[in-house]
């Protein structure tokens, strides 16, 4: 069994085969956003050294970056302690992980009257990122 294999299969995916990542700022150690990945997409993003995660909206791998240019070029892996969710540094590049053009996915809080509010500015319109649809 080669190396890639033992590190690999010492996964515990989900039933689907998949397992979440969550995404951090390796300066900031900000949460950026969370993603699933497969095999193929942990794969690859270890051997290329960005991340690449599996939509599963769309059943398809997913290049973090490929159309906005905001790519995430990985500093260090970690797997939590059950071995069913990783932790990703990354330096985030365009500094914007959302696809809302926020630097986080995570940019909303529930305020004391139990309503979201957005904390975070739009740093470029999605039609910017990813042009009109």
């Amino acid at each position: 069994m080669s190396e890639t294999g033992q590190w690999i299969d010492q996964i515990a995916w989900n039933s689907d085969g998949l397992l979440p990542a969550i995404s951090q700022d390796h300066v900031s150690g900000r949460v950026l956003m969370m993603a699933w990945m497969n095999r193929e997409s942990l794969q690859l993003s270890v051997e290329g050294g960005y991340a690449v995660y599996w939509s599963r909206s769309r059943g398809q791998l997913w290049r973090k970056g490929e159309t906005s240019g905001n790519r995430q070029k990985i500093e260090a892996i970690r797997i939590d302690c059950d071995g069913d969710t990783l932790l990703i540094s990354v330096q985030q590049e365009g500094g914007i992980a959302c696809h809302t053009g926020r630097e986080s996915c995570f940019y909303r809080r529930l305020d004391g009257d139990n309503v979201w509010q957005s904390t975070d500015e739009v740093l470029r319109s999605p039609e910017e990122l990813y042009g009109s649809k």
